[in-house]
């Protein structure tokens, strides 16, 4: 193509680049000039398969992983003893139960995804920086948890041929990975990549799955250890190394932790409880999360706490242990790292299917309707997030990387938020859904950007910046920031902070400076509703001239 005259090429990339096009398929309820497709309309009654039960298996499978047993063995590493551990984990995940529950209702209620949501707090432009934000998060969670996943893979090829741990490596160590680790994360990749493209109302037996083998190897690898530590008096005879003040705001910053690590569901939720029967259903995440948040990271803790007993330090990655478990050389010491291994790596595909790709592929689809659907989105995703982001080098390069992540939660809180605001406080659960798509409609507020959604993600985030300077500057050098005390300890629960002031500021400000045109009586869920009220709506005329006669949308009651 590069030897084609200027204008040859140009036509060639356009030819090219129309060749990804999708066909243009009719919405129920986006104007015709504006390109949708059908992942982003509201779910239809036929896809809205999630029951109570599914909600229960869902929190299930995304709170048993490896993720909260690290959460848990962690807490004890930075000093907290089972007895700070255990409320700070309680506390943490009730305090993300309220924002879940909710923002998963307007999901379970208009059936449409975060990232149209968003349009009715945000405006229609300024929504699209929500977007963004939450599908990079994503996208690097994915990377992560892949690489945390090829671990379990490595365990597991290694349980069989121990020789494995013996690969000659062949690429350059600033890269942050050998060769053995690039086939494991090659493995991993591959054999994840079809499952991620598994619609959201079809995961129910993946969830099943994960729900039988993932606890199954927790208890067993938890049991090892208390056996091998010679039962549980000397596991919870352990104190706390921290004390005093130190010790109270280390447990504020682990109890943030947790809500910061369920922050991205928290925003994202209405992704998957637009899939659901009833909005009921989705109330039993309100008890649920801290329980079942709360049982899967004890298993951590008591596990994490057993190995300072056994090898003299607290191991606080399970995939280590199975590490020293064949190093052992007993084959049954293999044979149980190989199956735990099997275990840890469906966790890891489970979770990045639920917790990562759908969500990167639903924000994705609305940044490129064009060009993407969920199916694809996930595929981009998976790519973008594995490959493109490199996560082992970032996560060997730079140990601020997770410090960063978990601080990215001060940019989701004040999200999450002003979204439970809009929908409960101001409007009243309210909404035009058919607006949510058009970008001239009663949601472009001042040229797609809502003022008081601005002012109050600005004032809800800036507090909290110092102390994620502080945080990222001191992991990064060893060298602390010049931050105040006052600034570090607000840093310590900046989640619960970020949400509960971007509630009250954007609630204050729609009060005293009201938007009175987007205001409804009532929720109006398709175009012939508006079509029917062109003489007493405020946006008869514009809505008059997208209405045809062609137009044949369903309702979505």
């Amino acid at each position: 193509m590069r030897f084609l005259p200027s204008k040859q090429r140009l036509v060639a990339k356009c030819t090219s680049l129309s060749a990804w096009e999708l066909p243009k398929e009719p919405s129920a309820l986006a104007p015709e000039y504006v390109f949708s497709n059908r992942d982003m309309d509201p779910v239809g009654p036929e896809d809205q398969t999630w029951s109570v039960w599914t909600w229960m298996a869902y929190w299930a499978t995304e709170c048993i992983s490896l993720g909260t047993w690290q959460t848990g063995g962690s807490m004890l590493s930075s000093g907290l003893s089972w007895r700070e551990a255990i409320p700070a984990v309680v506390l943490g995940s009730a305090c993300t139960s309220v924002p879940m529950v909710l923002n998963g209702a307007i999901g379970a209620d208009l059936h449409v995804p975060f990232s149209v949501i968003v349009r009715s707090s945000f405006g229609y432009y300024f929504g699209y920086f929500c977007v963004i934000s939450r599908a990079v998060l994503a996208m690097f969670w994915l990377g992560t948890v892949t690489t945390n996943g090829s671990t379990a893979v490595t365990v597991m090829i290694q349980a069989i041929w121990p020789s494995y741990a013996r690969i000659s490596n062949h690429i350059e160590s600033n890269m942050g990975i050998t060769t053995q680790g690039m086939i494991s994360f090659l493995i991993f990749w591959i054999i994840q990549l079809p499952l991620l493209l598994i619609p959201p109302q079809k995961l129910r037996p993946l969830f099943l799955l994960k729900l039988i083998i993932t606890p199954a190897a927790a208890l067993a690898t938890m049991g090892w250890c208390v056996n091998q530590a010679g039962g549980a008096g000397p596991i919870f005879a352990a104190k706390a190394t921290l004390t005093g003040s130190t010790k109270a705001w280390k447990f504020l910053s682990c109890m943030s932790s947790v809500s910061g690590g369920l922050s991205t569901l928290a925003c994202n939720i209405p992704d998957f409880s637009r899939y659901a029967k009833s909005n009921k259903g989705q109330y039993v995440q309100l008890p649920f999360i801290p329980i079942i948040y709360t049982l899967g990271t004890l298993v951590g803790i008591i596990g994490t706490s057993a190995t300072a007993v056994i090898y003299g330090e607290l191991i606080w990655n399970p995939l280590n242990i199975y590490i020293r478990w064949i190093e052992t050389g007993s084959s049954g010491g293999r044979a149980a790292a190989f199956f735990c291994g099997v275990a840890w790596a469906v966790s890891q595909m489970c979770t990045n299917i639920t917790a990562n790709s759908i969500s990167a592929a639903n924000d994705l689809t609305v940044l490129f309707p064009r060009y993407l659907n969920i199916k694809r989105g996930c595929i981009m995703a998976a790519f973008i997030g594995a490959w493109v982001f490199v996560p082992w080098r970032i996560m060997a390069s730079a140990t601020n990387f997770l410090t960063f992540m978990g601080g990215y939660a001060i940019f989701l809180a004040p999200i999450a938020g002003i979204i439970c605001s809009d929908y409960w406080i101001v409007k009243k659960r309210k909404i035009n859904i058919p607006a949510l798509y058009d970008p001239h409609g009663r949601y472009r507020y001042w040229y797609g950007v809502n003022w008081h959604a601005m002012v109050a993600f600005l004032v809800s985030l800036g507090p909290n910046l110092p102390g994620l300077v502080n945080a990222v500057g001191s992991t990064t050098n060893g060298s602390h920031i010049h931050v105040t005390e006052g600034a570090k300890h607000l840093y310590s629960f900046d989640w619960l902070f970020g949400f509960l002031m971007s509630v009250f500021v954007y609630t204050a400000l729609s009060l005293i400076f009201p938007h009175q045109d987007v205001q409804v009586d009532e929720t109006i869920r398709t175009i012939e509703v508006i079509h029917s009220k062109l003489g007493v709506d405020a946006e008869g005329e514009k809505a008059r001239s997208l209405v045809t006669t062609s137009l044949e949308s369903k309702s979505l009651n």
